[in-house]
């Protein structure tokens, strides 16, 4: 399994085993996993969750932004040897052993945010950010490169073979709120941001609350920070879950109901 390295001004000040299932807080308050004594860091930060068989790092809407090899992010899947920089200290994200790293790349999931502090001028120069928070792309688009068995062609024809499934999602409302909601991008914000998918307002409702993705495997619903943590069937989320067909959620004031699943493939027509 991965782990992270703090440093500062050349010092190791800790390290910190990443596991799958669990989420790592970053901040410079004590209710945080990992602490970092330092002004120019958030009271809560940053955040490293845990997602399918990866890592994500998400900007927790910090003062001064979240960095990761230089490039202002609000959210970006981990590699190897990546370097995070929070205020004036540096993270730094390693496997133990290199047959732990997935074989699959991820494609980065960022999004950016605007900073005023001058302190950061110089990298923002370089990362020259241009989409909003909600522009994410390249999200697991790529397929894993596997071994592949021939297999003996059929001697009857079997239909169309060049459809592929994709998985659909809808979030209807059941309260505070009306109709709909299709879930067909990679992926989904919530929160009292005026810029996110689904604005939920509220005295305890975060910028960002919850992040719905869109991932091969389902859809993943990831708590982000906020007082009001989200539930699924009446149990509260505090790391990432699959949704499953019917779930209900609950947000704050909002509840709705997860309806998904693959569509079906037509069946093959008769021939003579």
């Amino acid at each position: 399994m991965p782990h992270i390295t703090i440093r500062s001004k050349d010092k190791i000040l800790g390290d910190y085993q990443l596991q799958k299932g669990v989420s790592l807080t970053i901040g410079r308050r004590e209710k945080n996993n990992v602490i970092i004594d330092d002004m120019a860091v958030s009271g809560h930060h940053a955040k490293i969750d845990s997602v399918g068989d990866g890592f994500v790092v998400f900007d927790l809407q910090s003062k001064n932004g979240s960095f990761v090899n230089e490039q202002l992010i609000n959210s970006h899947w981990l590699k190897h040897g990546d370097t995070i920089n929070v205020g004036e200290h540096l993270i730094v994200f390693e496997y133990t052993e290199l047959e732990d790293i997935p074989s699959e790349e991820r494609k980065k999931l960022e999004g950016t945010l605007i900073l005023d502090t001058s302190q950061y001028r110089s990298k923002i120069r370089k990362s020259n950010p241009t989409r909003s928070i909600n522009n994410v792309a390249g999200f697991w688009d790529s397929p894993p490169s596997r071994k592949q068995v021939k297999e003996k062609k059929p001697e009857l024809p079997m239909g169309p073979t060049n459809i592929k499934k994709e998985l659909h999602g809808t979030l209807q409302y059941l309260a505070g709120g009306k109709g709909e909601i299709n879930l067909t991008r990679k992926f989904t914000t919530i929160g009292k941001h005026p810029a996110s998918d689904i604005v939920i307002k509220g005295l305890f409702m975060a910028q960002t609350s919850v992040t719905i993705s869109k991932l091969p495997d389902g859809f993943h619903l990831c708590y982000v920070g906020g007082i009001s943590k989200p539930k699924v069937n009446k149990q509260t989320i505090r790391k990432s879950t699959i949704l499953s067909d019917e779930d209900i959620i609950a947000i704050g004031s909002v509840k709705m109901k997860f309806l998904g699943g693959t569509p079906s493939i037509p069946a093959a027509s008769p021939t003579n």
